[in-house]
């Protein structure tokens, strides 16, 4: 079977070697999440300090190493850097199969969050390499669904495995074995040259203002967002509703988020020059609905507007960062958009915390109607700034 990738074919295993990519991707954290409540019981003998570093130091060193992957994929074999993060990835979820005190889980989560960090710039790098034109944008649909997908199925395992053992927890991290296995198939058919016509091809550097126009956007409406994950619990709390419904949001939220990359090219077609705008806009619904509302129908209908939202934008500011780098830097560019992603999600309760205290304002729905009102006013600047780069949406994406 071969695929068409707007400049030839590539074979079926080497598709799911990149998918494969994609799915390991959204893993760092998992593992951790559904023990963070009985961490002082696992570990009575851990300080506060300790146990905050398990959970934070992982992330905050992503953020250098996707930078680094980035930086080291210009002029050199992308496929080794991918191999040697898949490879750190795999070890250290390994071997937290089999620690038993915190400071040596601490450690490994940590060489864990550097593998980590050298893959996920090279998940994207990757389509952007074997896919072009209208074939890399569907492509970068299919891969943020992907990894929205596995996200909440490796959740519910997760949390499963913990129930029986909080060590067991930790086999979600040996999902990059699969990954390892296809590699090969990457290195047998490797990356077509990008075409002469292709907007690539136009660009000798990286366009660096529409590129930190694009991590401003990106980093903006994934703090928006994230809002949904991070406050979800303390809403439904405040309105006495049962607390596991916090977790069926939260699910929903991502469910969303997959959903507009399987169909992106048909959700493209509807909006045209306005996708932006209603993706925007939908986030801002999404917030407004948990800002507003008691109701738990309309709770639901608020983390799906908001997901689904997001998942429309994603995949296309990362084939709008391809597009203003030449071929041979499209990595490093994506992997300073993909940082900034890892930033919002650090810095998004500090942020909403500046705000409250700020404004003065109080109560569970505050960060959402604060965050809805920016949202509306992010959906009227792009409605219009709508022929703009960064916040419209040009007329090749549609008329095919």
């Amino acid at each position: 079977m071969k695929i068409s990738t707007g400049k030839g074919t590539i074979s079926l295993p080497v598709l799911l070697a990149i998918w494969s990519v994609s799915a390991v991707t959204s893993l760092p954290g998992l593992a951790v999440s559904p023990i963070l409540g009985d961490l002082n019981t696992i570990f009575p003998s851990a300080s506060d300090l300790e146990i905050q570093m398990l959970t934070s130091l992982p992330s905050l060193l992503i953020i250098p190493f996707v930078l680094l992957s980035g930086k080291l994929s210009v002029g050199r074999d992308k496929l080794r850097i991918l191999v040697v993060g898949l490879v750190i990835f795999l070890l250290s979820g390994i071997a937290c199969l089999f620690i038993r005190n915190i400071t040596a889980l601490i450690l490994v989560s940590c060489i864990l969050g550097i593998g980590a960090g050298m893959i996920i710039p090279l998940s994207t790098g990757l389509v952007v390499a074997y896919f072009t034109g209208e074939y890399r944008v569907r492509q970068l649909g299919y891969s943020s669904s992907i990894n929205n997908l596995t996200l909440v199925l490796a959740t519910a395992l997760s949390g499963y495995l913990a129930n029986i053992d909080w060590h067991l927890s930790f086999l979600v991290y040996t999902l990059p074995a699969v990954s390892l296995v296809l590699s090969p198939f990457l290195h047998r058919q490797r990356s077509t040259p990008e075409p002469a016509a292709s907007d690539q091809m136009r660009n000798k550097t990286i366009d660096r203002p529409k590129l930190v126009r694009l991590m401003a956007l990106y980093f903006f409406i994934t703090y928006a967002a994230l809002t949904i994950t991070f406050y979800a619990a303390f809403l439904v709390d405040g309105y006495h509703l049962p607390k596991a419904f916090s977790g069926v949001l939260i699910s929903l939220f991502f469910l969303a988020i997959m959903a507009p990359g399987l169909i992106l090219d048909r959700i493209i077609g509807i909006f045209k020059g306005y996708t932006n705008v209603a993706a925007i806009a939908m986030i801002g619904a999404g917030l407004f609905c948990f800002g507003i509302f008691r109701d738990r129908g309309m709770l639901v209908v608020g983390a799906s507007l908001a997901g689904f939202g997001y998942g429309l934008m994603q995949p296309l500011i990362y084939d709008k960062t391809a597009i203003i780098a030449p071929p041979r830097a499209a990595t490093l560019a994506l992997s300073f958009v993909m940082a900034v992603n890892y930033l919002a999600i650090m810095l998004c309760p500090f942020l909403i915390d500046t705000f409250t205290r700020l404004t003065a304002l109080h109560g569970d729905r505050v960060p959402f109607l604060l965050n809805g009102m920016l949202t509306a006013g992010l959906a009227l600047l792009a409605f219009r700034h709508r022929d703009d780069f960064t916040l419209g949406l040009d007329a090749s994406y549609y008329k095919r």
